[in-house]
């Protein structure tokens, strides 16, 4: 009997269900947008119900579409939005509140006021993160404190705290298994990573109690069965991991020095770092790429907060372009920006800057500007940020990252692709199955339940889809990067108010 993955692939704008064979190939695929909200300037948080009921029609849904029977399905592999944070009742699952989403810039005050009294450096010598409204602690913090009647809920013992792999594994499993991988959990702001535990300073500090937390566990094993009737018969759960680390397990980036690049709403580098925790002096994260047999393989990540969601911006908000695919006939059709920049920092920047006051910015407008200048200078943008991100990586690894991996849906775009091989003046290579992040957490699944032996084994199933070659010259490169420099530091503070 032939055997597949089911890959959950819940990410910020949408939840994706993908079924896998045995040779690592996406045999089906469904995916199903959900509503974003924005209650406030720089708030962003999305209904946990609506979460759950898009991840599960889609999983329906991609077993239908593929006429397989569920007892074809060997394992589920779980991959999230990472941040994004859940507070729901144990006895009723019912959410206390909106999950407050990883965008959310609305706890920057707390965290500036934990830098104030002197706690950055321990937040990251424990968690490895900076201290910045990105991560889940401060989001936990703010709903106990500002959610009325959930913090003595929560000091009774009522109440279960999650990332969304934790949200969908609770639902999956009837309420049954509470937990999240060492992956997900060393996003929150509130994990060892070295000791691979909760941390009770932390917690403490953020007046958090550790009855909330849930179990954490290894990114490949078998956490949990669903519930029978979810679909037709219990599945094993057995993957778990962040988005990210997951497209680097995905991309096969098993091996220290590896480097991948993820073109989702947000664009993310993670280059592994084996068993050694690299502490960044440059605005890197140090973070668990995965754990496996109980022993952690760790990262270090440069998270850019805003990469394809500048591309919907410019469709929804704007009305710019009517379809993603059209940025890249727009962005050839100049052959320039004609000196038009765009930082797309709408939601603060991330590294190497770490701004939570920076904000999104059009420079350099002149009567001739066109929709495809804009276009363009906004694709440039995204790739200008990833350049910032790798120029600080090889700063203190002290040598160049030769070659880069990149996947996401942005990936597809060549004219992306192209301009950032040229501005990085390195080769860039796109797999040709550019589903890394599903694909991750169907390897890790797949090696759970045995359809897959270990690691050489999945390897030996990447191929190369589209190679790119730097084209630019040296002088237009810099010359175009410091113009782009000049934007970014105009963006920076600008929400200090």
């Amino acid at each position: 009997m032939q055997r597949y993955i089911l890959a959950l692939d819940q990410g910020t704008s949408s939840s994706r269900a993908i079924l896998f064979d045995d040779r690592g190939v996406a045999v089906a695929a469904v995916a199903q947008a959900f509503t974003q909200i924005y209650p406030k300037p720089g708030w962003v948080e999305q209904n946990p119900e609506e979460i759950w009921s898009s991840q599960l029609a889609v999983a329906r849904a991609v077993i239908a579409q593929a006429g397989v029977t569920p007892q074809q399905v060997a394992g589920i592999g779980i991959t999230n939005q990472r941040e994004t944070t859940i507070v729901w009742d144990r006895a009723t699952g019912r959410p206390v509140c909106n999950a407050i989403v990883w965008q959310c810039r609305r706890t920057a005050p707390m965290c500036e006021r934990l830098k104030a009294e002197g706690y950055e450096d321990l937040i990251r010598e424990r968690t490895g993160l900076v201290l910045d409204a990105y991560f889940s602690g401060t989001k936990v913090a703010w709903i106990l404190r500002d959610v009325e009647g959930v913090r003595a809920r929560a000091e009774r013992g009522e109440l279960a705290f999650g990332t969304v792999d934790s949200w969908l594994i609770w639902n999956l499993t009837g309420g049954k298994v509470h937990a999240t991988d060492a992956s997900n959990a060393s996003r929150t702001m509130l994990f060892d990573i070295q000791r691979q535990a909760w941390d009770e300073d932390l917690l403490g500090l953020l007046d958090i109690p550790l009855s909330m937390m849930p179990d954490v566990v290894d990114s490949s094993m078998v956490v949990g069965n669903t519930t029978a009737d979810l679909f037709g018969a219990e599945i094993p759960i057995a993957g778990v991991a962040g988005d990210q680390q997951a497209a680097l397990f995905g991309q096969t980036c098993t091996e220290p020095g590896d480097v991948k690049v993820t073109y989702g709403t947000g664009s993310f580098i993670l280059v592994n770092t084996g068993n050694r925790i690299v502490r960044s002096s440059k605005g890197m994260l140090s973070t668990v790429a995965w754990r496996i047999h109980d022993t952690p393989t760790y990262a270090l990540e440069g998270s850019i907060f805003v990469a394809g969601a500048a591309v919907q911006w410019l469709r929804d908000r704007l009305g710019l372009i009517t379809a993603s695919s059209d940025t890249e006939a727009l962005a050839l059709s100049v052959p320039d920006t004609g000196g038009v920049v765009v930082v797309p920092a709408f939601t603060g920047l991330g590294a190497p800057e770490w701004d939570m006051y920076a904000r999104g910015a059009i420079l350099g407008l002149t009567l001739g500007t066109t929709r495809a200048h804009i276009v363009r200078a906004t694709l440039e943008g995204i790739a200008f940020s990833v350049k910032d991100v790798i120029d600080a990586m090889e700063q203190e690894a002290g040598a160049p990252i030769a070659g880069l991996r990149a996947d996401g849906g942005a990936s597809c775009n060549r004219f992306l692709m192209q301009f950032q091989s040229d501005i990085l003046g390195s080769p860039l290579t796109v797999p040709a199955n550019i589903e890394s992040t599903a694909r991750g957490a169907a390897f890790l699944a797949g090696l759970a339940v045995g359809v897959w032996s270990d690691e050489q084994e999945l390897r030996n199933l990447y191929s190369v889809g589209q190679s790119y070659a730097p084209t630019c010259s040296p002088q237009e490169r810099e010359r175009i990067y410091a113009r782009w420099r000049k934007g970014v530091a105009r963006a920076r503070a600008w929400a200090d108010e």
